[in-house]
């Protein structure tokens, strides 16, 4: 059996605030609840997408290396590292923030990853369309990483929420409101029997007042 309040007192102004808390954890259960529901939901859905996104980006690095691995055999390592060294490393994102559901989650501005030939640094003919192919995929692989560490970021957010809801609509489920109720109805009870032990002290106070009346 649940525990009552402590320091409750049994009257009847102590009651009907008690069922009006009732009544509120009640509805905070119920909206808690619903909002538990739907953030799982959102939470599933995220990482569903998360899945596909990192099954592309291996996707696309495994195709990459493949392709570096034939450029590095045509053209040597040693001029495939030199070539690599003067394509710019270096991708600037801006880290901003966005709301689901009341959940803040990163937002990454993903810039255009893809580069030109003079963008790179090189030129064809100096090079071979293989490792061409292959500095295309990993530029698309950066811009599903970052994508990735986006859907990822939201992931754990939602996921610490999803927790933290959960340990709410517990609480309120089996401690708040069990609680309330108990204490409810233990103040009922109580004023009940206090109402039957006030009978007879009435009716012997009637009693002795009508006496008076009939002795005047």
């Amino acid at each position: 059996m649940p525990e009552i309040i402590e320091g409750t007192k049994p009257t009847r102004m102590e009651l009907l605030n008690l069922k009006r808390r009732e009544k509120l954890a009640e509805k905070g259960y119920k909206l808690l609840k619903e909002k538990r529901d739907a953030l799982i939901l959102e939470f599933l859905n995220v990482v569903k997408e998360v899945r596909t996104l990192r099954k592309e980006a291996e996707e696309t690095l495994a195709a990459a290396y493949k392709n570096l691995l034939v450029a590095q055999s045509e053209l040597g390592i040693a001029n495939v590292r030199q070539i690599a060294d003067i394509i710019p490393s270096t991708v600037e994102v801006n880290f901003y923030s966005r709301n689901i559901m009341g959940v803040s989650v990163p937002n990454i501005e993903i810039p255009e990853t893809k580069r030109t030939i003079i963008e790179r640094g090189y030129g064809l003919l100096d090079t071979s369309s293989v490792l061409d192919d292959a500095a295309k995929k990993f530029e698309w692989a950066i811009k599903k990483l970052i994508m990735l560490a986006e859907i990822e970021g939201t992931v754990i957010a939602l996921g610490e929420e999803v927790e933290k809801t959960k340990r709410r609509v517990n609480s309120l489920e089996y401690i708040m409101i069990p609680r309330l109720s108990a204490t409810v109805k233990y103040i009922s009870m109580r004023l009940e029997e206090m109402e039957r032990e006030n009978v007879p002290r009435l009716k012997k106070i009637k009693k002795i007042l009508e006496e008076k009346k009939e002795a005047r």
